[in-house]
């Protein structure tokens, strides 16, 4: 089996902030008295809960309810990801499972389910809905990671705001804004959020951003009344932490797997350069000539929305694809090129094998190639010799392996 060309293993550096002790930092925003006064003894309260792989994020709400349950209050959990884990009641606790949310965990009850409650209309006419277990409880904590969308650029994108409307608003939000195209969830969905925040049901939302690597580098609880001001100011925040590939141009991008746990798209459109929505510019930059996908993450249950990104798969992906979840995600976004299937090879060996075919007039040799396991975790990378002799004296670059063969194994699948 060929071997193609030598790669060395690299580990890039960010710079950023990380919380190391997370117990004392939500004691800290809970204790906050704009945050502590908005909860009564004996109230019942929902914490949402969205299907992100956002790092800490049990423990964060079992930190949150214990914080509750000392205050007299009764915390509960509420699923909150629109279409996410088949659209059903069901489906959407055992996304929460495998992320780490059990009820065991955060010492809290999650309650699901996909029925809402219409609290009004923005100005166009759009209605907006809540959860209607949250929506009968006694006040409800949007909890979100802040950071920058994957489909648009705008002041506020991925965040409180995003879950107080497409996730609490279960499937029926994310159907109506959705609806609307890359408008609905770029210009709509933020006021969809100020009328949920306006029905007097929420106490106040807590903001996640990541560092570089995906850890927790800031958690704050925000009164509701500044949700959208200071998500905003941290989306700048989230954006200037955002690792990327350590090159700008390379010929063949290998991602291990794809996944709802790493991003809603399957893979990162701001860390792979694509983001193939009709109408929405396609960024400067990463250029990359090829995307070749090998699997997807098990959290992911065969739902892998994001494929249509790629180039080229394995059929160890397209035989565990779940086309209703995937469907479901995909026709609910109304994004619907994500979910086209691209080429599907034998194995990791052929599918890169066909990509190097395209890639015109380069020898082997000199392919600029690059290995990640996913769009999530790209400290640790492959990188072929062309991008090794161009990086590897940088002082944020480490270099862990010198370069060797490519090693495929009996499945002809990289190891």
């Amino acid at each position: 089996m060929s071997s193609f060309f030598k790669v060395a293993k690299i580990k890039q550096t960010f710079e950023g902030p990380e919380i190391n002790d997370i117990p004392s930092v939500m004691n800290r925003e809970f204790s906050k008295t704009e945050i502590s006064g908005t909860i009564e003894p004996g109230e019942k309260i929902a914490i949402t809960a969205g299907s992100r792989g956002i790092a800490n994020i049990a423990l964060i709400i079992k930190e949150l309810a214990a914080n509750l349950k000392e205050a007299g209050a009764e915390p509960f959990i509420v699923p909150a990801m629109g279409s996410h884990g088949g659209a059903t009641a069901e489906g959407q606790v055992k996304v929460l499972n495998s992320l780490g949310i059990t009820e065991d965990y955060c010492g809290a009850p999650i309650r699901s389910s996909m029925e809402t409650v219409n609290i009004g209309e923005t100005k166009d006419g759009l209605s907006v809905y809540m959860d209607k277990l949250a929506y009968e409880a006694d006040g409800v904590i949007v909890m979100g990671r802040i950071k920058p969308h994957t489909d648009f650029k705008a002041p506020i994108e991925s965040g409180i705001c995003k879950m107080a409307s497409i996730g609490l608003g279960k499937h029926d939000q994310a159907l109506a804004l959705h609806t609307l195209g890359i408008r609905g969830i770029r210009d709509v969905m933020p006021e969809a959020a100020r009328i949920i925040f306006d029905s007097g049901k929420v106490k106040f939302g807590v903001g996640i951003v990541e560092n570089a690597y995906d850890h927790t580098a800031i958690i704050e609880a925000i009164p509701v009344e500044e949700i959208h001001d200071r998500e905003s100011e941290l989306l700048e925040k989230a954006r200037s932490l955002m690792p990327s590939l350590p090159v700008d141009q390379c010929d063949v991008l290998f991602v291990d797997e794809i996944g709802k746990n790493f991003s809603g798209t399957g893979m990162d459109t701001n860390i792979i350069g694509r983001i193939r929505i009709r109408g929405v510019d396609e960024p400067a930059k990463p250029e990359i000539n090829y995307i070749v996908v090998g699997d997807v993450s098990a959290p992911s249950h065969g739902n892998t929305l994001g494929i249509g990104l790629a180039d080229l798969t394995t059929e160890r992906l397209l035989n565990k694809v779940n086309y209703q979840a995937m469907n479901e995600n995909v026709i609910t976004s109304t994004f619907l090129s994500r979910a086209a299937v691209p080429i599907v090879l034998k194995n990791d060996h052929d599918a890169i094998k066909a990509a190097l075919r395209g890639n015109w007039g380069v020898p082997s040799r000199d392919t600029r190639f690059i290995r990640i396991p996913n769009t999530l975790e790209i400290s640790t990378v492959y990188v072929s010799e062309s991008i090794y002799e161009e990086v590897k004296d940088l002082p944020t670059v480490e270099v862990l392996e010198e370069p060797r063969d490519l090693i495929f194994d009996g499945e002809g699948n990289l190891v």
